[in-house]
């Protein structure tokens, strides 16, 4: 059995049968180890035979699902579990292939001993929102003046084409595209 079982043990060919180790016939109890359980048999005319059955506890295995893990919206995940033989996630993940997270979850691994024995451990996955970043409106200015572009729905900026967010700068003759990105608090 597993530890943690419970086992009922039953003497069968007497009319009595007390079991050492604090067993009572037909009585369901949890062996902590692997232990031999010895059945004293009384017939109704006072005789009396010993036989003895071997219960052996298996340990559950020591699974561990892995560490928490905080990611932004749309990024890949893999999630490995470890302690055990096989592993059965919930929540459609499969043991060591990606996949992306749609929104905070936690995630339960059930591990199998090769000796079929199971357990199981959990680890959240923290899925942080995409910031919802703006450059600004398109602008038409003549050529000579100064542009101010700042983006706005995030924490920090980084433009392209060498600009800084919020600074004034005089672009050059012809349109130009600038893209802006956002990065959140969370990162």
């Amino acid at each position: 059995v597993c530890a943690g079982t419970t086992v009922t043990l039953s003497g069968s060919g007497a009319a009595t049968y007390p079991w050492n180790n604090g067993v009572t016939n037909g009585v369901a109890f949890t062996p902590a180890a692997t232990t031999t359980y010895t059945v004293t048999g009384t017939s109704a005319a006072g005789c009396i035979n010993t036989d003895q059955v071997i219960v052996t506890v298996n340990p559950l295995p020591t699974v561990n699902a892995g560490t928490d893990q905080t990611v932004c919206a749309g990024t890949a995940v893999t999630l490995n579990g470890s302690g055990a033989a096989t592993y059965t996630w919930n929540n459609g993940v499969t043991n060591g292939v990606a996949f992306t997270p749609a929104a905070t979850t936690t995630y339960t691994v059930t591990g199998t001993s090769a000796a079929g024995c199971i357990n199981t451990d959990q680890v959240v996955v923290t899925v942080n929102p995409l910031p919802t970043v703006n450059a600004g409106t398109d602008q038409t200015v003549c050529l000579g003046a100064t542009v101010t572009l700042s983006g706005s729905g995030a924490a920090t900026y980084t433009w392209d084409n060498g600009i800084t967010n919020g600074v004034a700068f005089t672009p050059t003759l012809g349109a130009t595209t600038y893209t802006i990105t956002g990065t959140s608090a969370a990162g």
